[in-house]
């Protein structure tokens, strides 16, 4: 059995004012574009279908297309809910999908949902387990110890199914997974994540393959055939260096007495957005240069970090005519390294020096997560023009 584990698509999602819909369907549509070649059977999603709890109709849209573009290639699709999911509107209408191979489970009712599918060496058992928290757990367990505790919540609801290890078990969860006193690691937007949501890894030991979701950057956690998908997409800056992929994972025959995951392999598919998210640095003009303007890559989403030692009132009107698809620029020079270092603000401009159409875009800017476009800067320049008049008379 093969299939694609992915996780943590988070449809509808915006990159400082900049939506990303465009760019996840484009990567979704190369996967399962490729998917035919890889040979996959399935494709897996474990959780953060969308971003919001209350997704945009863009979104909704994105993920039913998504599902029947799936089901048209013929692939079976098993999704959970992660924690920005409403496991209401995610499970709607679960029964009619399940017809066409696609199986979303609903709010937990107390069991792990169970879906077999077959190849060669007999049935692989996808159990589905959405986004869980002790709360969710403890009232179809009252005679468990579970407190507050994640481990013991899961641990009831794992030992309530009726695992056979002598099949081939694959997990789809999306929660915070540590191993011992080892953690995962997190990107700086994940950093809330962790504590006391924990869950030790050792609770799935029946499983052969534990498919997750929940944070952004690939990894394994406990032993290899635990694994984060990671996101979709790079989803912050913290984000820039790591190489998002999904998994292919094949599920061969299981030995008699085999330990758990030794009938499985797997291999990271690059995921190929149209846009990267990228940094770039160096003096305004270096950067700005028509060489970059003309580069394949100059529509990227980028963060620039200028390092001239002098601010510029024109730097965002230059980025943007280079990096139309700018998301964020800063100084990083001797000025601004002192003030982190110390704790001071950086000098201040003097005030006579600012322009105040520049004044008010930067203001506007800082407030909006985008420049404003020609008319609203006109309305600025109108408002200005017009303070100015009755202040001079």
């Amino acid at each position: 059995m093969r299939f694609l584990h992915l996780a943590d698509l988070h449809l509808g999602k915006q990159l400082n004012g900049f939506s990303l819909v465009d760019d996840q369907r484009a990567a979704l549509a190369d996967l399962i574009g490729r998917a035919g070649e890889l040979g996959a059977h399935a494709l897996v999603l474990a959780g953060d279908l969308y971003d919001k709890a209350s997704p945009s109709a863009e979104s909704v849209a994105l993920l039913d297309w998504l599902l029947t573009t799936a089901a048209e290639a013929g692939l079976a699709v098993l999704a959970v809910p992660g924690n920005h999911d409403s496991a209401e509107r995610v499970g709607y209408a679960a029964q009619l999908l399940a017809r066409q191979s696609v199986f979303v489970p609903g709010p937990f009712d107390g069991t792990l949902s169970c879906v077999t599918l077959e190849d060669d060496a007999g049935p692989v058992r996808f159990w589905l387990m959405p986004f869980l928290k002790p709360a969710l757990v403890r009232p179809h367990f009252p005679d468990a110890d579970i407190a507050q505790s994640y481990t013991a919540a899961l641990e009831a609801v794992i030992g309530a199914a009726p695992i056979d290890p002598r099949e081939r078990n694959v997990l789809v969860a999306h929660q915070f997974v540590t191993f011992g006193s080892t953690e995962p690691e997190r990107c700086d937007s994940e950093l809330i994540v962790g504590g006391v949501d924990n869950v030790d890894a050792r609770v799935f030991d029946a499983f052969d393959y534990v498919a997750l979701g929940h944070l952004h950057r690939p990894q394994r956690i406990g032993r290899d055939t635990v694994r984060y998908a990671g996101s979709l997409l790079k989803y912050s800056l913290s984000e820039v260096r790591d190489a998002k992929s999904a998994v292919l994972v094949d599920v061969g025959a299981k030995a008699e007495g085999a330990d758990p995951g030794a009938c499985v392999t797997f291999e990271l598919v690059p995921i190929r957005p149209p846009h990267d998210v990228r940094v770039v640095r160096g003096p305004l003009a270096e950067i700005c240069a028509a060489a970059h303007a003309d580069a394949p890559d100059a529509a990227d989403y980028v963060h620039a970090a200028l390092t001239d030692e002098a601010p510029s009132l024109d730097a965002l009107r230059m980025l943007r005519a280079v990096y139309p698809n700018l998301i964020s620029f800063e100084y990083d020079n001797e000025a601004t390294r002192t003030a982190r270092t110390t704790g001071a603000s950086a000098p201040a401009e003097e005030p006579a020096a600012i322009d105040a159409e520049a004044l008010f875009a930067r203001f506007f800017e800082e407030q909006n997560g985008f420049a404003p476009n020609e008319r609203q800067q006109a309305i600025i320049s109108a408002a200005l023009a017009r303070a100015t008049e009755g202040g001079a008379a």
